[in-house]
């Protein structure tokens, strides 16, 4: 056993970084944390880019909400005057109606054959 013929296992110390290694690190680290900083301006400005195009959609949305309830509203009096104009008892305006599309047929079918 070596212990007891008195063999001292010592570690060796590491030497103190030299200065031109702590330079180079120094120069890496300055390096990495500017090209950081692009990043997160670029991230930045991306980011104002998306909450100005967000706030625009939501407008445009507003908008077309608007529109259609507006359009909602005037479907549903002209909905409401259909419903009340079947109801009155003039049934002859669905023949009239018929005969009014079939001269339209007629009219584009005979302007259709003279060309």
């Amino acid at each position: 056993m070596r212990r007891s013929q008195g063999y001292n296992y010592q570690p060796v110390p590491q030497s103190a970084p030299s200065s031109s290694r702590v330079d180079a690190l120094e120069e890496e680290n300055e390096r990495m944390a500017e090209e950081l900083k692009g990043k997160i301006g670029a991230l930045k400005t991306l980011t104002i880019d998306i909450g100005n195009e967000v706030r625009y959609q939501d407008r445009l949305l507003s908008g077309l909400d608007d529109d259609m309830e507006s359009t909602s509203g005037v479907l549903k009096n002209t909905m409401g005057r259909v419903l009340r104009l079947g109801k009155g008892g003039h049934r002859n305006y669905m023949c009239y109606m018929f005969l009014f599309v079939l001269g339209i047929l007629l009219l584009l079918y005979v302007v259709l054959k003279m060309r």
